[in-house]
């Protein structure tokens, strides 16, 4: 798979599991990109949601996808701390100067105190009915819920102390 360059700014692109789009981010800049992770950063981006309505991210964010990992991690720096947020979703691909991925519903808040909430499940099962996911989404969804939270509790990976503060800081370096 072909993978972007660090630095590349690169748009990212939600859709959901029928294929219909959900969500475009305009511009994510790379601060690292392997054969499995990509990892960018983004600061008062415009995102357009499939309606057409656009609206601006209020603060700069580190965001984590994985090729193998069904879920992707956001960083948000705010005053107060990071924030997270998380996506259930399928592993991403790299297509036309774009990172796509499949967004499953189910999504974690994680707070800077590392307590966390679930959301979306109503959500989920809504579109689990009207899509039809395959049972074996489901469980491959649940898996890897499971591995996301044990990563939030265990402050690894991506919620390791300091983490989005050193990606940040790249991020800062390659937009001067």
């Amino acid at each position: 798979m072909e993978i972007p360059a660090e630095g590349e700014s690169v748009q990212i692109h939600s859709y959901k599991h029928n294929g219909h789009i959900h969500r475009v981010w305009e511009e994510t800049v790379v601060v690292k990109a392997t054969e499995n992770i990509v990892i960018g950063g983004n600061d008062r981006t415009i995102v357009t949601e499939s309606d057409g309505r656009t609206w601006v991210t209020r603060e700069p964010a580190i965001c984590y996808f994985h090729t193998r990992k069904w879920f992707n991690i956001i960083g948000m720096l705010r005053a107060d701390g990071i924030h997270y947020y998380c996506n259930i979703s399928s592993p991403f691909v790299f297509d036309q100067g774009a990172l796509k991925y499949i967004d499953y519903d189910l999504d974690v808040k994680v707070f800077p105190d590392m307590t966390y909430i679930l959301l979306d499940e109503d959500e989920y099962r809504q579109h689990s009915r009207e899509m039809n996911y395959p049972g074996v989404i489901d469980k491959i969804l649940r898996r890897n819920m499971d591995h996301l939270l044990f990563l939030i509790e265990q402050q690894k990976g991506p919620f390791s102390p300091g983490f989005i503060e050193r990606w940040y800081g790249k991020y800062s370096q390659l937009c001067k």
